[in-house]
């Protein structure tokens, strides 16, 4: 432990993923054209990831990425030079408003493990609409250090020297319409239009502009620009690709996506041809709404493509193997999905097929990306004889959740993990996803899960329901293995938090429609008394007549020592200054400016804000301990051997080092127990396991949750 006041000392931890396997947006897959397994994926917000073959799944590029540069963990694009399968080059960037720092260019020679970064004046999107088109930036194949980038709100952009510095191209015509745009969707060269050596002097680019030409064509480097003609109009295109005989293929939608499209369409241009053809294969009626997304050509048999629709009553990929003249459905019929890798996606439907590859290498391979990873498969020629394709899921090392809630049980469950968009899990075995998500009810994202410390068999959990006609509240009386919903339930409770007492007998949720609880375990809800809406309330870890709540904006502290029935209010009085709003102070479903209390201690409170960490005895005021001055996350876990006291976790600075802390002298000092390698940008929650002293669980914003053991 590093003494009071020194930066705190290192204590080494082994950090592993969590499993759920996906649970977020892929949103684009890259292929090496000439090098076999090598292949790329990149996420909205969960960073990119590096195929390993060895390892037989996707392994994590970015977990390095400081929280200083959070905003690099959105993916706008991925490119990789087809000279040298170990030069991969990534376009960082979350979203495109004033408040975001600008993006960079990460650039990688030894294929994703470590990069090297250019701080660029563009801001990227991404996690905004258009972020499944592209690719936005390409490496000419016969120039390696030149490199072709395409800007959502600044145009076209330039590099010569392989990503190190970057130009914008002022001779490109198109001109942004205003911010949060989507731009440029695609840069391509052509490479039979140039030597080695020597610039490709054909390059196409596609923009997402409903009322311009779409693609524009240059033939001498860049140097003059000239629209395509024959596309379709009142559409953008988002996605062009090249097949090896040189024929262009794109697709069209009413929108970017993944905002809804009412309409698309598939065109292709023969090599040689200055004509455009309308291949559509399905195509859209005012009866029968949707877009095309996705175009992928065969590197081995260029009149072979698939193509993939949006929003479709029922998702299709088209595959055509004589160049568009007639296409067959691969899904939607006598095709079969494995589920075994990722069980809750048996729950999740087919969507957002925003990309689509053929290994170019394999013509029996293809990948599809979705909202929650993606799928493939090793036979899709048998499309082609009528026989069923078999898929299964892509994304195992692929964790891309945004967890919302934690919990992690006195006995029973490692972690009960509620997260963005689809549900929550009871994780038993942390190295393996559970066998289905928690289900009646089912829910899209989950907002608050409590559990008794004396009682942990009895949870409690609440969210939004995800098919929009379940109730936003589930418990079980047997450590997760079986959920069901109350009888009734109060108001604004899909938005709520839980609050369970420690023998697990009070439930009370609390929403900006007012607080209740109930004690037949929802049968029926009394209001609590003397309590403001809004207001999060969290029951004493031993005595289950005790509830607390804090209003950080009024100073205001409330008791309730009758179960939650009624609470008093009293001046909340700390050494220091109470927020007066969440401006500036983290992200507001971090674990900082909220009110926690302490496992085996009756009436003990601590207070993280987000710059300074507050602890209240019985009897005592609170006092502010020493060197933590902010704050993201907080949490308890098992105490240390010969200790008393829980161990303390925290993430955020202390004594001027930002880290993954652990305390075990009540806060008088601390480690760090994460390193430069395992940052994640941002992390939202954080969780001792009150079974096993040293091991911690920690919520990401993107990147799914993680738990740490000492090494």
């Amino acid at each position: 432990m590093a003494a009071q006041g020194e930066v705190p000392k290192s204590v080494p931890y082994r950090w592993k993923s969590v499993q759920v396997v996906g649970a977020g947006f892929v949103d684009g897959i890259v292929t090496h054209p000439t090098a076999k397994n090598v292949r790329f994926i990149r996420t909205d917000m969960g960073g990119a990831y590096r195929w390993d073959t060895k390892a037989n799944q996707w392994m994590p590029m970015l977990d390095w990425v400081p929280y200083e540069d959070l905003n690099w963990m959105g993916v706008e694009s991925i490119a990789v030079d087809p000279t040298d399968p170990k030069k991969v080059f990534l376009a960082c960037g979350t979203y495109t408003n004033p408040t975001t720092p600008d993006g960079a260019i990460l650039r990688s020679s030894d294929g994703g493990r470590t990069f090297k970064a250019t701080r660029v004046p563009i801001k990227f999107g991404g996690n905004e609409n258009g972020r499944g088109n592209g690719e936005r930036m390409t490496v000419d194949p016969n120039s390696p250090n030149t490199l072709y980038l395409g800007t959502r709100n600044l145009g076209l952009w330039q590099s010569e020297d392989g990503a190190v510095t970057w130009k914008k191209v002022k001779s490109f015509p198109w001109k942004p319409s205003g911010m949060r745009g989507v731009g440029v969707v695609v840069t391509l060269c052509d490479p039979v239009s140039g030597k080695s050596g020597q610039k490709s002097k054909t390059i196409y680019v596609a923009v997402s502009d409903s009322q311009g030409p779409g693609i524009y064509r240059s033939d001498d480097t860049g140097q003059t620009w000239k629209a395509e003609t024959g596309c379709p109009t009142g559409l953008v295109p988002t996605h062009l690709v090249r097949g090896n005989d040189g024929a262009l293929w794109a697709t069209y939608a009413s929108s970017a996506g993944p905002s809804p499209m009412f309409s698309g369409a598939v065109y292709r241009k023969a090599a040689g041809s200055n004509t455009w053809q309308d291949v559509t294969p399905d195509k859209p009626t005012y009866e029968k709404r949707f877009g095309y997304v996705a175009v992928a050509v065969d590197a081995q048999h260029p009149n072979t493509a698939i193509v993939s629709t949006f929003l479709r009553q029922e998702e299709q990929i088209f595959r055509t193997t004589d160049g568009g003249k007639s296409w067959r459905p691969v899904i939607g019929g006598k095709e079969t999905y494995n589920y075994s890798k990722a069980p809750y996606t048996t729950h999740t439907g087919i969507h957002w097929l925003c990309d689509i590859e053929i290994d170019p290498h394999d013509s029996d391979h293809a990948m599809f990306t979705t909202g929650y990873g993606g799928h493939e498969t090793f036979d899709l020629t048998n499309a082609d004889k009528g026989l069923p394709v078999h898929w299964a899921s892509l994304a195992k090392g692929i964790e891309e959740s945004v967890p919302l809630t934690f919990a992690s049980p006195t006995k029973g469950a490692q972690l009960l993990n509620g997260i963005g968009d689809y549900g929550s899990f009871v994780h038993y075995d942390l190295d393996n996803p559970p066998t289905d998500v928690a289900t009646n009810p089912r829910f899209g994202n989950t907002n608050s899960i409590a559990v008794g410390d004396l009682a942990p068999h009895i949870i409690v959990r609440l969210g939004r329901s995800a098919d929009g006609k379940e109730p936003p509240i589930g418990f079980s009386l047997d450590s997760g293995k079986t959920w069901q919903p109350p009888a009734k339930v109060p108001l604004g409770a899909a938005f709520g938090t839980a609050s369970v007492s420690s023998n697990g007998k009070i439930w009370i949720v609390c929403s900006r429609a007012g607080s209740y609880r109930t004690t037949d375990q929802g049968a029926t809800w009394s209001e609590c008394v003397g309590l403001p809406n809004g207001t999060s309330i969290v029951a004493d870890r031993v005595d289950p007549d005790s509830f607390y709540a804090v209003d950080l904006y009024t100073s205001t502290f409330y008791r309730s020592t009758d179960g939650g029935s009624h609470f008093t209010a009293s001046p909340l009085v700390i050494p220091g200054k109470l927020p007066t709003s969440r401006e500036g102070r983290g992200d507001g479903r971090g674990g900082q400016d909220q009110l926690y209390t302490t496992p085996g201690k009756t009436g003990e409170l601590w207070l993280p804000l987000y710059d300074g960490l507050y602890r209240s005895q019985p009897g005592k005021p609170y006092s502010k301990l020493p060197g933590v001055t902010e704050m993201h996350a907080f949490g308890f876990g098992k105490e240390a051997k010969g200790a008393s006291y829980p161990t303390l976790y925290m993430v955020g600075i202390v004594n001027g080092l930002r880290g993954i802390f652990r305390s075990t002298d009540e806060a008088k000092s601390w480690v760090r127990i994460n390193d430069n390698d395992h940052q994640w940008g941002l992390i939202l929650l954080i969780s001792g396991d009150p079974k096993k002293f040293g091991r911690v669980y920690v919520g990401t914003h993107g990147r799914g949750a993680f738990y740490g053991d000492p090494k």
